[in-house]
């Protein structure tokens, strides 16, 4: 790429021959103008010289940045020169805006003094993204014309005369000032014939969508490459020597090569052989390693330290053919430092790169895609601590890269390092995609001696010359900035729409988290509250089954399950069938956990837990539902049963102790009500008042007391799972609630511990089917039950005419809803007052922290980090969190 156009340095004053133009020469070619698709182009040309038309005719207007208009947003006046400075404030951090999110960039001002460029070209190296001037460069009288006729541009001409001479003393200049291209129009031909032809970045391969097979370093190691290629199905080609000299899979498949190919191995000739023809074939890719960076410089005659194994690369080029190594100098010379494939979704770089970087063009990203980040320490053997970014990761884009040799490839945050040190005597290393399937092939021997013994202790990173990562958190740990953000509502993206999370509930849900919550590891997904029924329309009740039935119909959905509601309490069971399952997938050195659906451990001792998944894990088994869901842990919601389990102090000191006081007392005022009666005093009304409140006692000690038995740890307890959540791989939210009721009554005829949950199929259009289900629900509630949830048959992903339908709305019976609503709730006055409750924030929070829920399952299933599945798991909590007061 050029610095400058050949046509771009000044000649004369006027055009580019110094002479007048004459009108017998022939009309100029059209001029091309290449402009980088991201980047910063700077208009350059003095008042009047036609910059904001040929912005607006070749550029949208919202890639402009024009100073007129920032001096008119300051001030209300485009031509106040007093509100200038202000103006420009205001210009810089534009640009700097939309170059931080990738966004060309027009500059629509004079830019005729070099402090004023040299500004703008700091923004863009500040953001990674190349500069490009377009020079319009008029006749000075012409300018003179224009600005004339221009009512707004009262300046007198010694201001173009002063702007003309600043920008002829920096035409020669502009490439040594930082911009990539220099585009210099002379005269309006040029300029009105001329056409911009927007350019993608040379990383920028977004069209090219694979499959792709990205193979690790090799580091001159041939025939482990050419056997790597084999058992992915190439088909090598062969010189008449018997050379490999390029490979193409018969399913159109292409290579992409980390960098690293040369140094240290036997055969760094045959390596570049191999790749250079896949390379100019077609058949694959490669970017550059820092190995292939100190070759170009070591055969430019520069001066290099011959250490790492370049001293082997060089001996054996030193015996191929001048033609040859003028190829390879030509070759590893032309890497670019990393390519961004698939739409954006793939990004390979040598030593890996942060998001912030990917498709930008700067020295800094190169050398990032190259050499990584270090810390600036050593360790023991002398490498350098290299800051482990993958840690920090936080993008969409998969990052495959190599340079630091590993025993094993692991999935850190969407990225993944394919340097298995072949030539260390580990393996050659290759990502197939998007199948994200490993192949490897054994080194033939070790090739090289590393500086740091490989391999390390199994699950330990390993480090030959590419150094040694430093101290971080562990992979995929949360941080605070993926579950807060600045803004006073955080959102969360998700398959289902967005959800806001407010920052003062995000506060509060990060105080009972830190403090109170399971390894987060456990943490796949909390369940969401459960919405009421709109109101009934029976007065003498606040839920019935028809207003369910009505609300799910005019979402669409038809077809619904009735589940028995039982009274327990929310409870996620997470059961791993061996340790290596629990280790891999979530916590070394336990088996499973069970927890609240606000994320706390269910059981204070953590003996009953253990017993609670020793019973499940054995009637798993017994019920084959490993083989059957091909896994080996699964997850399931459910209730635990009796209330009282979880809620033994809230039932004695919220409802018990209410019962106990008024069965102390009532009796008594009656005692006194019946004294006073027999005395002659009237206190009939007094007195029939006070027997109501107690038989209202009565009926809510009741309530609360069908929901209590006792247990001794594990003995007693019962579990009523009715979702399968998870299992390896998989998530079951796509599955209609037939299934997962049937994978429920599996389990507990194999498992005392599980209880049933019975349940009935209703059409809502068929009046019959409905008032059988409300005959269903009187039973169940006249039996002491709690109620019933109305839920889509479909299930979790059920949609309805907005998207995702309610995962569930409950009914619940008037008995129950005394330990709700109060003792007396049945009273005409207190009904009268609860029928005008608002539901309708409740049914959002419902849906939203549903659809939080089921990206949670999704994300974990597609087994992408901690952080993106605690992500929406939080967001749950966060909206079930009270705000936080800020002056507390």
């Amino acid at each position: 790429m050029s610095a400058v156009d050949p046509s771009s340095a000044p000649r004369g004053a006027d055009n580019p021959a110094g002479r007048p133009a004459d009108p017998r020469d022939p009309a100029p070619a059209p001029r091309v103008l290449g402009v980088p698709e991201m980047g910063l182009v700077v208009l350059i040309g003095v008042s009047g010289s036609g910059k904001s038309t040929f912005a607006a005719r070749h550029f949208r207007p919202t890639q402009v940045v024009s100073s007129d208009h920032c001096r008119g947003m300051v001030s209300d006046d485009p031509n106040d020169q007093s509100a200038s400075a202000d103006a420009f404030a205001l210009l810089h951090h534009i640009v700097a805006t939309r170059l931080r999110r990738g966004l060309l960039t027009v500059v629509d001002a004079t830019n005729v003094q070099q402090a004023a460029r040299a500004e703008l070209v700091r923004i863009a190296k500040d953001h990674d993204v190349l500069a490009t001037a377009i020079v319009l460069d008029i006749p000075e009288r012409l300018a003179h014309d224009r600005n004339a006729a221009r009512p707004d541009r009262d300046f007198g001409p010694h201001v173009v005369a002063r702007q003309r001479r600043e920008l002829r003393r920096g035409l020669k200049r502009l490439d040594k000032e930082g911009f990539r291209r220099v585009h210099v129009l002379r005269g309006s031909a040029e300029i009105d014939s001329a056409t911009v032809e927007l350019e993608p970045g040379w990383t920028d391969k977004r069209h090219l969508t694979g499959p792709f097979d990205i193979v690790g370093d090799v580091h001159g190691c041939r025939a482990e490459l050419e056997e790597l290629l084999d058992r992915l199905g190439y088909v090598l080609d062969r010189d008449p020597e018997g050379r490999a000299v390029g490979a193409r899979h018969p399913e159109g498949r292409t290579a992409v090569f980390v960098g690293d190919l040369v140094d240290r191995g036997p055969d760094t000739p045959g390596v570049l052989r191999l790749v250079m023809g896949m390379v100019a074939a077609g058949d694959a890719l490669c970017v550059s390693g820092n190995h292939e960076n100190k070759l170009v410089r070591a055969l430019k005659g520069r001066k290099v330290q011959v250490t790492h194994g370049l001293e082997e690369s060089l001996a054996q080029l030193g015996a191929a053919p001048d033609d040859f190594r003028a190829r390879v100098l030509e070759f590893c010379d032309g890497l670019l430092s990393h390519y961004v494939l698939d739409s954006g979704r793939l990004v390979v770089a040598h030593a890996g790169l942060k998001e912030e970087y990917h498709g930008r063009a700067s020295g800094r990203v190169r050398s990032f895609a190259l050499y990584g980040e270090t810390t600036g320490e050593t360790d023991e053997f002398g490498l350098p601590v290299r800051h482990p970014w993958a840690h920090e990761y936080r993008g969409a884009a998969t990052v495959v890269y190599g340079h630091v040799p590993t025993p094993r490839p692991e999935w850190v945050n969407n990225t993944i390092c394919l340097d298995t040190g072949c030539v260390f005597g580990g393996r050659l290393t290759a990502l197939r995609y998007p199948e994200r399937e490993l192949v490897a092939v054994d080194a033939h021997r070790v090739w090289y001696e590393p500086a740091r013994p490989f391999p390390a202790a199994e699950g330990a990173a390993a480090h030959g010359t590419g150094g040694t990562a430093g101290t971080a958190a562990p992979a995929g740990v949360v941080a605070l900035g993926d579950v807060l953000s600045d803004e006073p509502v955080t959102r969360i993206a998700t398959r289902y729409g967005t959800v806001g999370v407010p920052r003062d509930n995000a506060l509060a849900a990060l105080e009972a988290m830190s403090r109170h919550a399971v390894d987060p590891r456990w943490l796949l997904y909390l369940p969401p509250t459960m919405a009421p029924a709109p109101t009934s329309a029976d007065p003498g009740l606040l839920e019935h089954p028809d207003e369910a039935f009505g609300a799910f119909l005019d979402q669409g959905v038809a077809r619904v399950i009735c589940q028995e509601k039982h009274m327990g309490s929310r409870a996620v069971a997470v059961v791993c069938r061996d340790p290596d399952a629990a280790a891999r997938r979530f916590v070394p050195g336990a088996l499973g956990a069970v927890f609240t659906r606000t994320g706390r451990p269910f059981f204070t001792d953590p003996r009953v837990e253990s017993a609670v998944l020793a019973e499940l894990r054995a009637g798993i088994t017994a019920a084959g539902l490993w083989e059957r869901l091909d896994t080996d842990w699964v997850a399931f919601d459910g209730e635990l049963l009796p209330w009282s389990a979880k809620a033994e102090g809230l039932i004695r000191d919220q409802y018990a102790a209410v019962g106990a006081a008024a069965r102390a007392a009532l009796p008594a005022a009656e005692g006194v009500l019946a004294a006073a009666a027999a005395r002659g005093l009237d206190v009939a009304d007094l007195t029939e008042r006070t027997v109501l409140r107690a038989r209202e006692i009565e009926a809510f000690s009741t309530v609360y007391r069908g929901y209590t038995w006792p247990t001794d740890g594990a003995a007693g307890l019962r579990f009523a799972p009715f979702a399968v959540l998870a299992a390896e791989g998989a998530h079951f939210a796509d599955r209609d609630h037939l299934w997962h009721m049937g994978v429920a009554e599996k389990l507990a005829d194999h498992c005392a511990m599980v209880r049933t949950t019975r349940y009935r199929v209703v059409d809502t259009t068929d009046p019959q089917a409905t008032a059988a289900a409300v005959g269903w629900w009187r039973e169940l509630v006249g039996a002491g039950g709690e109620g019933m949830v109305v839920k889509p048959l479909d299930g979790a992903l059920a949609a309805g005419t907005r998207g995702l339908a309610q995962p569930g709305l409950k009914v619940r019976g008037p008995e129950y809803l005394r330990i709700i609503y109060g003792p007396d709730y049945l009273r005409p006055e207190r009904m009268a007052v609860l029928r005008e409750r608002r539901l309708g924030r409740k049914s959002r929070m419902a849906l939203n922290e549903h659809r939080l829920g089921v990206e949670a399952l999704a994300r974990h299933a597609a087994g992408e980090p901690l952080w993106r599945v605690h992500q929406p798991v939080f967001g749950v909590l966060a909206l079930e969190s009270e705000p936080v007061d800020p002056r507390l």
